[in-house]
């Protein structure tokens, strides 16, 4: 019975989540065909992508989330996220902050001074001048290190050293 009813409040939630998603894409529709109208009368609809995004932006994305965003940007570190979803969330909150991410110099700087000490000391080194270099990079180290870890714990659950099991043989026999 518990399974049914969770069955019954998922199939509700994934309704639901459709149901928003529906309303969005008509909403976003609505603004576009009126824009079209409004905006771009003479009927030449050759909008550059950086103006439909601004514009898109300006529209539904108000300006209070945009600051809270790009500050979570520029205060982004990895923590105990894995490189992967550490870049995962850096691109994602790189469009908050365009003025930082349009040169990439600047851009992998920023990755990389968000990757956690004992990666980054491995990697400032290198001065990698595109994120795709420096995320290689500390995906490579991360393995590494990983790879050390787990070497490191298997040599700690292994038994103590032969010799000393030796030694308290001799003892008994020696009794």
């Amino acid at each position: 019975m518990q399974g049914l009813v969770q069955a019954m409040q998922t199939q509700a939630h994934t309704q639901a989540a459709l149901q928003a998603q529906l309303e969005a894409q008509e909403r976003a529709d609505v603004w576009w065909a009126s824009l079209l109208r409004t905006r771009f009368e003479d009927g030449a609809i050759d909008v550059a992508w950086d103006e439909f995004v601004r514009l898109f932006w300006a529209k539904f994305v108000p300006e209070h989330v945009q600051d809270r965003m790009e500050q979570e940007f520029l205060s982004l570190a990895q923590g105990s996220m894995s490189v992967l979803e550490y870049e995962a969330r850096f691109s994602e909150l790189s469009k908050y902050a365009p003025h930082i991410v349009a040169d990439e110099r600047r851009k992998t700087k920023k990755f990389v001074m968000g990757i956690k000490p004992s990666l980054r000391t491995r990697l400032v080194a290198f001065d990698h001048s595109t994120l795709d270099e420096a995320l290689s990079a500390a995906c490579r180290q991360e393995g590494e290190m990983e790879q050390y870890m787990e070497e490191k714990k298997v040599s700690q659950k292994r038994p103590a050293a032969t010799f000393q099991r030796q030694d308290k043989k001799k003892t008994e026999r020696d009794k």
